[in-house]
């Protein structure tokens, strides 16, 4: 699945959701999340601009590996693969006895809402602040993301963010 998405700083997170909710959006929940960042044995995940991550939620855990950046400079579309395994650490241990090592743990929290047609994120990043993830749908364009989101969001192309939590985490 390749996976389309907008991310922008926000400097008053209250004042951002009031403009979410006046524009119609459908708040859909509430969750924290702990992101795991592993590094691969044989190859620099930095280097490759790849990922792979055990986020764990709610009693749930999901592994990711996101590959290398595509197409329009402005989003961060990438190919996407997912698993939903245990949620114990379990599946940590095992990756660390593969030669896989923790680069990162990165804790949000996450409010989800919906509208016109794309979902829309508002995170409380610890150590990093507030930000706001558009994720568009699989058929469309970074070009018609970048638009909603500064259209319908009113934020500027200034403002967009094209580094990854982990990366801007790292460069702390």
């Amino acid at each position: 699945m390749l996976e389309v998405e907008v991310k922008a700083r926000v400097r008053d997170a209250g004042a951002f959701e009031r403009v979410l909710l006046e524009r119609g959006a459908e708040f859909l929940g509430e969750r924290v999340q702990e992101d795991i960042y592993l590094q691969h044995p044989c190859r620099d995940f930095s280097e490759t601009d790849e990922a792979l991550r055990l986020r764990l939620c709610a009693g749930r855990a999901e592994l990711t590996y996101k590959g290398p950046r595509v197409g329009d400079v402005r989003t961060k579309t990438r190919e996407e693969v997912s698993v939903g395994i245990t949620a114990d650490e379990s599946a940590l241990e095992l990756l660390r006895k593969l030669g896989f090592r923790e680069v990162a743990r990165i804790r949000k929290r996450r409010r989800s809402y919906r509208l016109g047609g794309y979902r829309v994120e508002l995170d409380e990043v610890e150590g990093l602040g507030s930000f706001v993830e558009v994720e568009a749908a699989p058929e469309s364009s970074g070009e018609e993301l970048v638009s909603f989101v500064c259209r319908e969001l009113g934020l500027e192309e200034s403002m967009l963010e094209t580094r990854s939590y982990l990366e801007l985490y790292l460069e702390g």
